[in-house]
Formats: C-alpha cells, structure tokens, sequence
C-alpha cells in the first residue's frame, strides 16, 4: 500500500509548524495545554517533536487556539492526516519492530533513496536467504529478536522497489560488501542474482566503490548511511545514519549537505553501473564453474582501469539535474576543495 508521502517525515514537519504557531501567538506549553484541559504538557511536546502520530481532533484544536487562517489551515489539516497514517498502511507493515518501521515510512513518501554501505547490503537489496542470515547474526547483541518476523518485515519493505510508482533508489556499495565472506555459496548466489535481476529495474541504481579508488582526499564516511528527498519540497531532506543500536537521523541543512557532498565523492570514486553489473556477471560465473574466490584485481583496476587510486570519471548522465549520483556536479568547485573532510 504506496503512500503519497512519509509519515515520519510529515509528523516532524507539522511538528514544527505547530510549534511556530504557538511560539507567534506567544504561548507556553502549560498555557495552550491548560486552555485545552491536556493533563499534562507531555502530549503536546510529543506533537512539536514529531515523536508520535497526531489525533486529527487535537489538531484541530491547536489551530483553533493559534486562529490559522485559510489556506494555511487546510494545508495543515492535509499534513496532519499524512503524519497520522491510516490502519491499512500499519496492517501491511505487519511483525515490524521500531527501528524498521522508521525505515519503512521513511521510504514510503521518498521521490529518491541514496544508501551507503561499507560492509553488508542494504535492507532493500537484501535476497531472502541473506537478510535470514544477517537478521540471525544480529541475535548475538539482540537475542529477543525474531528472525523469521523481521524476515517478513524486510521483505514487505523491499516492495517499495516494485510497487508502480518506485522512488529512484541508488546503493553506493563499498567493494568488501561484494566479498561473500564466509557465506554459504547456495546463499550468495541467490545474492548476486537478485542484485543483478534489481539492477535491471530502471528506477534501480547499483554501484561498487573500489577499495583502490578512495573518495576526494581521502574523505571516508565513518558509517552507513542513507539519504532521502520528498516530492513535496517542504518536506525536509533526511539522512539515518545506521548505528550499532540506535540510529541517527538528522534533518538540518547543513548535516544534509555534508552528506550530499560525501555521496558526490563516493560517486565519482565509484564503478559505473554498467561496470557493476559486469563485476557482479563475473562473481556469478565463478560461483556457478566453481572458481569463486575473486581475483585481487577483480575490481580494482579492471577493464583498464589504474589502479592508483585516482578516482574514476563520473558517470554518463552525472550532470543531469535530476540524476541522484549527480551531487558532485551541482555542488560547485568551492564545495568540493580544499583539506580532506571527515563527517561526524
């Protein structure tokens, strides 16, 4: 069931309308709760945060107290049925812990996804017998956790790449991420052939960093990370940043611009598509003649490529203002000079 827009993405954005709103009329938390008889000012701080999904009733009591005029009242009413999400929407989420449903709305409302992974792929890209294994390797810090329930989770938010109306997806995978690493071979055949069946999607971008081609100066990402932008304009651009336990998500312009300037390095770092998907070819081939095991130039340097280190060209297409590996090339010289960058 595709959503018009994020849920988690509309609660912070009505959060901090309403919170505007209040700071205009010069209201404290304990004056507007009082005025509507709210126990506590808990709710309300709850609402401002963006940390739980509105009541339709509440809202419109809000703006009752602050008098928005229309139009700006029914462009809030529409935000705040985003934010609160219908049951069938939840119904089809299913078995989803927390964290994973962050995820899921996230993705839902995206017009476009940017991940980086240094060292397993992304939730979306995952085949079946992969996630059940990641999924299960996570039980040593996590022992609650039910494999084949968050399997089923995965899945149901991998439909996102299938629905009629996808957002444009792009993984940028750090070379280690293809090194099967101990996986079963069964396991990771399955693996590269649903890479490769993804990659031919249109909407669907796959591209692996060469350990020999580093990012401008240097500049490594400390972590995983995944980029997303909304069709409404309003709606702010988001980063999660993937941690151990709980993860990150940061929204102000200037941590998104770093992270905009990150995936233009990675970009320019990265084998282009095409290469990718030939690497990916090859690393299928071994597997099924029985010579897995890739070669140490299987990536870098291949199809003459040097093996230097220099970065290699951007890819076809780079330019294109809605090209979403293109963050480089619309960035300007003076974003992209200058020492190496480590993010925080």
């Amino acid at each position: 069931m595709p959503l018009s827009s994020s849920p988690v993405i509309r609660r912070a954005r009505l959060g901090a309308e309403l919170r505007q709103l209040r700071k205009r009329e010069v209201l404290t938390l304990e004056q507007v709760c009082a005025r509507l008889g709210w126990a506590s000012t808990s709710k309300l701080s709850r609402i401002e945060l963006g940390q739980s999904r509105p009541d339709l009733a509440d809202v419109l009591d809000l703006l009752d107290i602050y008098e928005v005029p229309s139009p700006q009242r029914e462009a809030l009413i529409v935000i705040a049925r985003d934010a609160a999400t219908g049951r069938g929407w939840w119904k089809a989420l299913g078995e989803m812990s927390e964290r994973q449903r962050t995820y899921a709305e996230l993705e839902a409302g995206a017009a476009t996804i940017v991940e980086y992974q240094p060292a397993v792929l992304p939730g979306l890209l995952q085949a079946p017998g992969y996630a059940r294994l990641r999924i299960a390797a996570g039980r040593l810090l996590h022992p609650d956790v039910d494999v084949e329930a968050d399997l089923r989770a995965r899945l149901t938010r991998q439909g996102l790449l299938r629905r009629p109306d996808p957002p444009h997806y792009t993984a940028l995978l750090d070379e280690r991420v293809c090194d099967p690493a101990g996986l079963p071979a069964d396991v990771w055949h399955e693996q590269l052939a649903h890479l490769l069946a993804l990659a031919e999607l249109p909407h669907v971008t796959i591209r692996v960093v060469p350990g020999t081609a580093a990012p401008r100066g240097g500049a490594y990402p400390l972590t995983a990370f995944s980029c997303y932008s909304f069709p409404d304009p309003a709606d702010p651009r988001t980063v999660m940043l993937e941690a151990l336990t709980t993860d990150v998500r940061l929204a102000s312009e200037v941590d998104v611009g770093r992270y905009d300037r990150m995936t233009g390095w990675l970009s320019a770092a990265a084998l282009s598509a095409v290469e990718t998907a030939e690497l990916l070819r090859r690393r299928v081939a071994a597997l099924t003649t029985g010579t897995a095991g890739p070669a140490a130039d299987d990536v870098a340097g291949w199809d003459g490529r040097e093996t230097t280190g220099t970065p290699s060209p951007a890819p076809e297409g780079a330019g294109r203002a809605d090209s979403p590996v293109a963050v480089e090339t619309t960035l300007g010289v003076d974003d992209l000079a200058g020492d190496p960058v480590r993010l925080p």
